[in-house]
């Protein structure tokens, strides 16, 4: 049993060092960097780069493993299954991109390529589902941020890659190499499961505020420095001032539990609750410690949406006084499900479609982003790379903003917002296929928000429906619908497509609209069927959320003399 840390400061000293593990979590992202020197050092073709792309995916997205062991073990017994895997391969691709071994073979690259990022799994897994239980009040909040910060992790990368190693491959890969295990062992100490308190004050409100604040301003930051160094020639010394800086700006979440220490708050939030879901929301501010969703105070308020497979209250209750049945009631939406119960329900597979469709879509043209641009006649992809990072986190962090504020206002569900962004990601393709002057860069501005709402969406609509208790387990295997969009829809459909116009030029590259405009069209139609389901599921889980949020959220409501 993980003994919790109790205290007001530990789980924003977590959540601060959670940035930089999420920062390392992002080393995805950094493929697009690196692919290029894959496909000529190496000498791919592009079916057989986009084949490596899905492998990056499926490394990034297979997390069933790191979601059963939260449950197992403590956090940094999960971060240091990352801190090895990212070890062992991302040096076998050093080894392979910077020659020190020739002639690798290609299984060999594709195992090591999904040995790396799944990393991400285990280091990303590690600290949402730690920090979604040590803030499971601000489940919005705390999703939009960390995912956050994983998105804005490639334009870190980005500005690593270009001001501090001059553009080079196998140096990038070197420091992944290192520098991701480095981060994981020194964030260890500080990532650790903490009691909640069972009730907020505008303190907590204005920490949230404040780190939301400083991972927007760290995203502008990069954006402009990315720019600046792409248009003006900087100097070895000022590039790295700005990388200085931007180290700096990763440290500002830290600047909170500093604030709690010198200037410490003398109120009391009343004791703290171990179980993140152990809250019932009573009028005038009550709070019970007794699982959200007890039998005698939901039945009333789950109306229609109770689900005919339940024995009633009255039932259960005269079986068990009678001695004739002690079965455990099944759990209701709203509640903690294990895995076994959650994978029954008709919503958690339309949650999973829906973030297939829409995530399988997005990552298609962010593993071919560099190749897209080429294909339009931008030959240097790497404001695009940067724009498409800015506006993922963008999307991530202004899921959580949006969905919680309405999610708690007019309790509309979180799913809403996946339907909204999936009708814009249509736009959004058929601006790409028209391939017209000036909309390259608009189409990867509003995809890169789009597909970042749907990460920030997914994960606290998963933790509402089915519960905190096995959340990793369930949120992980959400994911999997990223790897296999990624297989379908990149390495089958956009790889076929562009290398059959690449021999009717005949040529290894290809150039020209016609590259990827049947693709386009292709996503089109699968975000179109996406946001037909996202509907459907939305409509069913409204009463689900007007239950959850019916006192305004899961905090104890303010009494009427404050």
């Amino acid at each position: 049993m993980v003994v919790l840390k109790g205290g007001s400061r530990p789980p924003w000293v977590g959540l601060g060092a959670a940035v930089w593990v999420q920062i390392a979590a992002g080393n995805a992202y950094t493929f697009p960097l690196y692919s290029p020197s894959l496909k000529s050092v190496l000498g791919f073709n592009q079916q057989q780069l986009t084949i490596l792309g899905v492998a990056n995916d499926i490394g990034e997205n297979v997390g069933i493993l790191p979601g059963i062991a939260c449950n197992k073990f403590p956090p940094w017994a999960v971060l240091m299954v990352g801190v090895l895997t990212s070890f062992l391969g991302y040096g076998v691709l050093w080894l392979a991109v910077s020659q020190t071994v020739q002639s690798m073979p290609y299984w060999v690259l594709f195992l090591a390529l999904c040995v790396a990022t799944n990393s991400s799994a285990w280091l990303g897994t590690a600290v949402l589902v730690t920090n979604m239980r040590n803030f499971p009040l601000s489940r919005g909040a705390v999703a939009g941020i960390l995912k956050g910060y994983v998105g804005l992790s490639a334009a870190v990368f980005t500005e690593v890659y270009s001001m501090v190693l001059n553009g080079s491959a196998s140096k990038l890969l070197l420091l992944l190499t290192l520098g991701i295990p480095f981060i994981g062992l020194a964030m260890m100490y500080f990532v650790r499961p903490c009691t909640a308190a069972s009730g907020e004050d505008s303190s907590v409100h204005i920490h949230f505020l404040f780190t939301q604040a400083a991972s927007l301003v760290l995203a502008i930051y990069l954006l402009t420095t990315t720019i600046l160094k792409d248009t003006l020639s900087l100097n070895n010394t000022i590039s790295y001032i700005l990388v200085a800086i931007m180290v700096i700006l990763l440290m500002s979440p830290l600047l909170i539990p500093i604030k709690m220490t010198l200037f410490p708050s003398h109120k009391k939030l009343g004791r703290p609750i171990s179980s993140s879901d152990n809250l019932v929301i009573g009028e005038g501010g009550s709070n019970l410690k007794d699982p959200l969703l007890t039998p005698s105070s939901s039945a009333t308020n789950l109306g229609s949406f109770l689900e005919s497979e339940d024995l009633s209250d009255v039932d259960m209750l005269l079986a068990e006084g009678e001695g004739a049945v002690k079965k455990k009631r099944k759990p209701r939406r709203g509640e903690d499900f294990s895995f076994r119960e959650a994978v029954i329900k008709a919503d958690f597979w339309l949650l999973w479609v829906v973030y297939f469709f829409g995530v399988g879509s997005g990552v298609t043209v962010l593993n071919n982003l560099a190749q897209i641009g080429v294909s339009l006649g931008v030959n240097d992809t790497t404001i695009l790379l940067s724009l498409f990072s800015f506006c993922n986190f963008l999307g991530r962090l202004g899921s959580g903003v949006v969905s919680e504020h309405f999610v708690r206002t007019k309790t509309i569900p979180r799913t809403f917002w996946m339907t909204v962004t999936q009708v814009i990601m249509i736009v959004t393709y058929l601006l790409y296929a028209s391939a017209l002057s000036g909309t390259l860069y608009a189409a990867t501005a509003l995809l890169g928000i789009c597909f970042g709402f749907q990460f920030g969406i997914m994960i606290p609509t998963a933790s509402e429906l089915f519960g905190l208790k096995n959340f990793g387990v369930i949120f992980n295997f959400m994911q999997l619908g990223n790897p296999l969009g990624a297989l379908l829809f990149s390495g089958i459909v956009a790889g076929y497509v562009y290398d059959a116009e690449a021999a009717k030029q005949q040529g290894s590259s290809c150039l020209g609209p016609n590259c990827f405009r049947l693709t386009f069209f292709f996503l089109a139609g699968v975000c179109g069927l996406s946001t037909i389901l996202s509907t459907i599921l939305t409509v069913r889980i409204r009463p689900v959320y007007q239950m959850l949020y019916a006192g305004g959220s899961f905090r104890i409501a303010p009494s009427s003399n404050t």
